[in-house]
C-alpha cells in the first residue's frame, strides 16, 4: 500500500511562525495618468496604482483583496518566513502565543446536530461548574444551540467574553431525561504548551513542549520544579513537533540549563549589527543530565535550544536533523486587523552555525525539502545527511558540529516511515481518530466518566472488532489501513486517544511514550 502523497506534507507539521511584509499605502492626490506614471518613489507607484484602479477600473473592484494579493506577491519574493496574515487569523494567533483566553474552558465539537464538550479543562469555569465531557450544550443566555449547523467561530462569539460576565447554558447529559442548567462565569482559561511532564524513570523526568508562547518558560519552570522535587537528575526535553515561537521563551529556557556568561545566540542584521544573548542566572538545571529531543519538524525556537545546549557541550540531542529555521521575525500592525510579519535578521548558536536551510529555489521547494529527505534516505540513515566541511564547527570541548540546514542529533533514530504508520500518523493529525473514539465513549458515557486514570488503564482495553470498525472508519475517509501487522499499536493509540479525551494530553503522552523509539533510546542512555 503507498502512501497518498496528498497526505505527506500534513504529517510533516511545519506550524513555523507566521513571516511578514514592508509597506503602507498612501492616498493618491490626482487620477490622471501622468500624475500616476510620473511617480518617483517605488511606493508611491504601488499605491497609485491600487487608488487608480479603485478610481477608474470599468467594474466594482474589491481593493482590499488587490491589496492582500499585492502584498502576498511582494512577501513571496522575499523569504519563506516573511509573510502577511489577515485580520481574521491574527487574533486567533495571538491568542495562542499569548498563552490564555477569556472562556468558559471547554473544548468542543459540532456534533451533528448539536454541540458536544469533548473535554472540560481541568480547573476551568465549565469544570468546576460540573460540566462533563459527552454533555451537549442546548442553550446559551437562550440562543439555541441544537438543530443547526454552528460553526467554530460563531460559538466561540458565544461562549467567550470577559473575565467574570458570565454565561447560562442548558446542557443536555446522557441518562438524564431533563436538561440540566449552569451558571457559567468566564475566566482566563490557559492554553497549555506543556502539553506533558512525569517520570518516565526514577530518575529521568519528561516534559514536552509544543510551541513557545509567552507563558512556556512559566509552564516549564513549574514542571521541572515538579519534576526534581520527585527526584529527577535527568530530564528528557521533547521539542519533536515544535515549530517554534518566542525566542525570549527558547532563550529563558536554555538559561535554566547553563552556567552564567554562556552564549545563547546571536543575530546579525543586514547592517552587520550583531546582538548577543547569555545565560544570566543561576539554572536550575545546570547540574543535571538533558537530552534534547528533535526531529525534522522541530524549527526555530526549538532549534535554539537544540542549538545553545548542543554548541556549549551540554547534554546529548536525539532524535533526527531538525527543519532548520535560521531567520528572526518581527512583527508590524498595518493598522486594519492585520499584520506582517518580516525576517529582520539571522540567528546563530553560540559556535557560529547558521542553521537556516537554503530557500533561493522558492518557497515550494523550501517547504517540500522533506519529501527530498525521505526519498533521500535521511530518514532512515545518518549516513544520507548530507553535510559540508566549509560549515563544520567544533564545540569548546572539540565535538564536531554543522550548520547549514537544521540540527544535526548527536544521536540518530531512525524514523519509521513504513506506509502503515505513515497512514496512521496522518489520522492522528487529521482529527478522524478523536471522532472515532468520541462516537466509540459516547455508547456508554456515564461508565466512561466515572473511571479514574488508573481504573481506565486497568479495565479498558481495545478489542479486535474495534480495530476493525477503526479500519472501516477509515476506508471511508480514503485511508487504507491493514490489522495484521500493527493490530497492537492501533490499539494502543485508539487506547491513548480515549484518555486524552478522558484525561487530557498527559495521559496521551504516557501511553504512547510506552513503544516511542526515541523515548527508548533516551531511557536507555540515561541508564547507562
Amino acid at each position: 500500500m503507498k502512501l497518498k502523497k496528498k497526505y505527506v506534507p500534513a504529517l510533516f507539521s511545519l506550524g513555523i511562525v507566521f513571516g511578514i511584509i514592508l509597506g503602507s499605502f498612501l492616498n493618491f492626490g490626482t487620477s490622471s495618468d501622468t500624475a500616476f506614471f510620473s511617480a518617483n518613489s517605488k511606493k508611491e507607484k504601488l499605491n497609485k496604482l491600487i487608488d487608480y484602479i479603485d478610481y477608474e477600473y470599468v467594474d466594482t473592484v474589491n481593493t482590499d483583496s488587490i491589496v492582500e494579493v499585492t502584498v502576498n506577491g511582494i512577501l513571496d519574493n522575499l523569504d519563506p518566513h516573511s509573510t502577511y496574515i489577515p485580520p481574521e487569523e491574527l487574533k486567533e494567533i495571538e491568542e495562542n502565543m499569548k498563552g490564555d483566553f477569556v472562556g468558559i474552558g471547554i473544548r468542543f465539537y459540532p456534533y451533528k446536530d448539536s454541540v458536544a464538550v469533548i473535554h472540560a479543562i481541568e480547573e476551568g469555569p465549565s469544570a468546576k461548574a460540573g460540566i462533563r465531557a459527552g454533555d451537549r450544550i442546548v442553550y446559551a443566555d437562550d440562543i439555541p444551540l441544537s438543530g443547526k449547523t454552528i460553526d467554530d467561530d460563531s460559538l466561540s462569539k458565544i461562549l467567550k467574553g470577559r473575565v467574570n460576565t458570565s454565561v447560562n447554558l442548558k446542557v443536555k447529559r446522557q441518562g438524564e431525561e431533563e436538561l440540566i442548567s449552569y451558571r457559567v462565569k468566564r475566566d482566563i482559561v490557559p492554553i497549555s504548551s506543556v502539553v506533558a511532564s512525569y517520570m518516565l524513570t526514577d530518575q529521568l523526568g519528561y516534559i514536552k513542549i509544543n510551541r513557545f508562547a509567552e507563558s512556556t518558560y512559566d509552564e516549564f519552570k513549574t514542571a521541572l520544579k515538579a519534576l526534581k522535587a520527585n527526584g529527577a537528575t535527568q530530564l528528557a526535553l521533547d521539542l519533536r513537533d515544535n515549530p517554534g515561537g518566542y525566542v525570549s521563551s527558547a532563550e529563558a529556557i536554555a538559561d535554566e540549563f547553563l552556567e552564567k556568561n554562556k552564549l545563547i545566540l546571536f543575530t546579525k542584521n543586514k547592517t552587520g549589527k550583531i546582538n548577543k544573548t547569555y545565560s544570566n542566572r543561576g539554572g536550575i538545571f545546570e547540574d543535571g543530565e538533558v537530552f534534547i529531543l528533535i526531529n525534522e519538524n522541530s524549527a526555530s525556537a526549538s532549534e535554539i535550544v537544540a542549538g545553545a545546549l548542543q554548541d556549549n557541550d551540554k547534554g546529548l540531542i536525539i532524535g533526527r536533523r531538525s527543519f532548520g529555521k535560521g531567520l528572526v521575525q518581527r512583527e508590524m500592525s498595518l493598522g486594519d486587523g492585520s499584520a506582517v510579519r518580516l525576517t529582520i535578521a539571522r540567528y546563530y548558536t553560540p559556535t557560529g552555525r547558521s542553521i537556516q536551510k537554503p530557500y533561493e529555489l522558492g518557497n515550494k521547494d523550501y517547504f517540500e525539502d522533506y519529501l527530498e529527505r525521505y526519498e533521500n534516505g535521511e530518514l532512515r540513515s545518518a549516513d544520507s545527511i548530507k553535510v559540508a566541511d566549509s560549515l563544520k564547527f567544533k564545540t569548546p570541548l572539540g565535538k564536531v558540529v554543522y550548520g547549514g540546514g537544521g540540527i544535526i542529533p548527536d544521536v540518530f533514530v531512525p524514523k519509521n516511515i513504513d506506509y502503515e504508520i505513515q497512514n496512521l500518523n496522518y489520522l492522528l493529525r487529521s482529527g478522524d481518530m478523536r471522532m472515532f473514539i468520541f462516537e466509540k465513549l459516547e455508547k456508554d458515557r456515564p461508565y466512561y466518566n466515572s473511571l479514574s486514570l488508573e481504573e481506565f488503564q486497568n479495565e479498558i482495553t481495545i478489542s479486535d472488532a474495534s480495530v476493525e470498525d477503526f479500519i472501516s472508519y477509515a476506508k471511508i475517509r480514503g485511508i487504507n489501513l491493514r490489522a495484521e501487522k500493527y493490530k497492537e499499536v492501533y490499539k494502543s493509540y485508539l487506547k491513548a486517544t480515549m484518555a486524552k479525551q478522558l484525561f487530557g494530553n498527559n495521559a496521551f503522552e504516557q501511553m504512547v511514550n510506552q513503544d516511542d523509539a526515541i523515548i527508548q533510546k533516551v531511557i536507555s542512555i540515561s541508564a547507562n
